[in-house]
C-alpha cells in the first residue's frame, strides 16, 4: 500500500472512530429516559453527563502526555475500550452513582484518551500544508455524532428500553471502533508526506518542537487560551439552551430540528475551517468566525421565528465548529508536532472552563432578568475581546523562542 493510501486510511480510521465516540451527544436522550421512564429528578439525571464532560477534558491532557511517549495506538485501544465497556456496564447501573462511575468517569475517561490520540497521528502522514483539512475532517466526525446518534439512541430506548440501549451502544462501540484504533499508528521514522502542488513551491518554515513547560512561556499561548474560551462560552451558551430559546423567543415548543441544524452546520463548519486556514491561515480563519459570532450574539435576541432561529443556530454552530477545527492546527503550527499531544491537551483546559462558563451565563442571565438578552450581550462582548485578541497574535519565532530557550 501506498504511503500517502496509509494516509487516507488513517483519516478515514480516524472520523469513523469519532463516529462511535460522539456518543455524549446523545446524553440528552438518555436523560429524557431516566427522568420519565425511571423517574429520577433532572439534577440526577445530568450529573453523569457533567462528570463525563469534565473527565473527557481532564483524561485528555493525562492522554495527550502519554501518546507523545507511547504513540498513539496502544492509547486510543485503552479509550475505546473504555468508551464500550463503560456503556456496557452502564447497563447495568441502578443509581445516579453507579452511573457516574460507568458513564461519567469511565466512558468520559475513555471518550478522552480516544480523542487526543487521532488528530497528532493524522496530522504526521500529511503534508503541514494539510493540517487544518486533517484537523477539520477529525473533528467533524465527532460532532457529526449527534446527527445519528440521538435519533438512534432515541429508537432504541422506545424499542429495547434504557438499560439495552447501553449495552447495545456499548456492543457496538467495541464492535467499530476498537478494531479501527488497531490501525492507527504514527509514520515510519524519516517518513515525509508527499507536498501538494501548491505548496511545492512554498519555502518550508523553520520547525519548532517544544513542551508545554516552554509553551506556556510565550505570550501567544495565553492569547490562545483566551481566544478559546470565550469563544467556546459563547457557542456552548447557545448549543446549551437553543430549545429553550426557541420556546421563550418563538414560543416553539418543539425544536429538536434546531439541534439537528446546529450539529450539522458544527461538523460543517470544522471541515470549511480546516481547509480555509490551509488557505489563509488559522488566526485569521479565527478573527472571521469571531466577527460572524459576535454579530449573530447581538441579532440573537431578534431571532422570534423559525427561519430566524434556524439562521441563528446554524451560524453559532459554524462558529463553535470553527474551534474545534484551527485551534489545533495552530497548536501543531506554533509549537510542533512532537509534543503536540501535551501541548494541546493544556490549551484544551479552555473548552473545558468555557463548558462552565457558557452555561452559567445562560442561567443568570434568565434568573435575573426571565430573558436570555443579557446572555447574548455578555456573548457578544466575549467576542469582541476574541477578534481584538486575534488582530494581536503573531506566530511563534522559532529562531528567538529557541534562543531564549538555550539562555533559560
Amino acid at each position: 500500500m501506498k504511503k500517502f493510501d496509509r494516509a487516507k486510511q488513517i483519516l478515514l480510521a480516524g472520523f469513523c472512530i469519532n463516529l462511535c465516540m460522539g456518543i455524549l451527544y446523545a446524553w440528552s436522550v438518555f436523560k429524557q429516559a431516566l427522568v420519565v421512564d425511571l423517574g429520577w429528578s433532572n439534577a440526577d439525571a445530568s450529573m453523569p453527563y457533567t462528570v463525563a464532560v469534565i473527565a473527557f477534558s481532564v483524561s485528555l491532557l493525562i492522554a495527550g502526555v502519554l501518546q507523545d511517549r507511547m504513540g498513539p495506538r496502544r492509547i486510543l485501544i485503552l479509550g475505546t475500550v473504555m468508551v464500550g465497556l463503560g456503556m456496557i456496564i452502564s447497563s447495568f447501573a441502578t443509581s445516579p452513582l453507579l452511573l457516574i462511575l460507568t458513564f461519567g468517569l469511565m466512558t468520559g475517561c475513555g471518550i478522552g484518551f480516544g480523542y487526543a490520540c487521532l488528530a497528532p497521528s493524522a496530522m504526521k502522514w500529511f503534508h503541514p500544508s494539510k493540517k487544518g483539512l486533517v484537523n477539520g475532517l477529525i473533528a467533524a466526525g465527532f460532532g457529526l455524532a449527534a446527527v445519528y446518534l440521538a435519533p438512534l439512541t432515541s429508537s432504541l430506548i422506545g424499542t429495547f428500553g434504557i438499560n439495552t440501549s447501553f449495552m447495545i451502544l456499548g456492543v457496538a462501540v467495541l464492535l467499530i471502533a476498537v478494531p479501527l484504533a488497531c490501525t492507527i499508528n504514527n509514520p515510519p521514522a524519516g517518513y515525509q508526506p508527499e507536498a501538494p502542488a501548491n505548496a511545492a513551491n512554498k519555502p518550508a518554515s523553520k520547525p519548532v518542537d517544544i513542551n508545554w513547560r516552554a509553551m506556556v512561556k510565550t505570550p501567544q499561548f495565553y492569547s490562545l487560551w483566551l481566544m478559546f474560551a470565550l469563544a467556546s462560552s459563547a457557542g456552548l451558551m447557545v448549543i446549551g439552551n437553543i430549545t429553550s430559546i426557541a420556546a421563550q423567543q418563538a414560543n416553539i415548543t418543539e425544536a429538536a430540528y434546531l439541534v439537528v441544524i446546529l450539529s450539522i452546520f458544527n461538523s460543517g463548519g470544522r471541515v470549511v475551517a480546516g481547509i480555509l486556514s490551509d488557505k489563509i491561515g488559522g488566526v485569521k480563519t479565527l478573527m472571521l468566525a469571531f466577527i460572524m459570532q459576535g454579530i449573530n450574539m447581538a441579532l440573537f435576541a431578534s431571532f422570534n421565528s423559525d427561519f430566524t432561529l434556524m439562521i441563528g443556530a446554524a451560524l453559532a454552530g459554524v462558529g463553535y465548529g470553527t474551534l474545534l477545527a484551527v485551534f489545533p492546527s495552530i497548536t501543531a503550527d506554533y509549537y510542533g508536532l512532537k509534543n503536540y499531544g501535551a501541548n494541546y491537551g493544556v490549551l484544551y483546559t479552555a473548552w473545558g472552563i468555557s463548558g462552565f462558563i457558557g452555561p452559567v451565563v445562560a442561567a443568570v442571565a434568565v434568573d435575573t432578568t426571565g430573558t436570555y438578552t443579557l446572555a447574548y450581550t455578555i456573548c457578544a462582548c466575549m467576542m469582541a475581546v476574541a477578534v481584538f485578541l486575534s488582530f494581536i497574535t503573531k506566530p511563534v519565532d522559532a529562531v528567538a523562542l529557541e534562543s531564549k530557550l538555550a539562555k533559560a
